[in-house]
């Protein structure tokens, strides 16, 4: 009989699936596709790829407390794509040393920017760590 994993190890797992898919899809935009990151989409970068490591050590030990590490670094990265998102909706030049609305690279069927891709990735990432807090304390 094999042992299931505790939830905090789900959760844990999912969160570093996630930032993994995100630091993969970034790295696949500017070395694949050739597209330069603007600033906002380098702070971004700044923000999400340490997560990758922290979730996966996070993971290995199970340890839940992650969340001291994670919460600034998620709380920083969705507050940076959500403006980055609204500026490059509204304006014509939505960075603060370059003009990354001249890329407006959309993922096909679903029609999302990359700031848009990267406020959905920080937004599952804070949603998983909110369930990982809930029920860390149902406990």
């Amino acid at each position: 009989m094999t042992a299931r994993p505790s939830e905090t190890t789900v959760w844990l797992s999912a969160a570093t699936v996630v930032a993994t898919i995100a630091t993969a899809g970034s790295l696949w935009f500017s070395l694949g596709l050739g597209l330069t990151p603007c600033d906002l989409c380098w702070y971004q970068r700044i923000l999400m790829y340490p997560l990758v490591v922290v979730f996966s050590v996070a993971t290995v030990e199970k340890r839940p407390a992650v969340l001291r590490t994670a919460l600034p670094l998620v709380g920083l990265g969705l507050s940076l794509a959500a403006y980055h998102s609204y500026l490059q909706a509204t304006m014509t030049e939505c960075t603060l040393g370059g003009p990354c609305a001249t890329v407006l690279w959309q993922s096909p069927g679903l029609g999302l920017t990359i700031p848009n891709l990267s406020l959905v990735a920080f937004g599952v990432i804070a949603v998983l760590l909110v369930g990982m807090w809930r029920s860390a304390g149902r406990r």
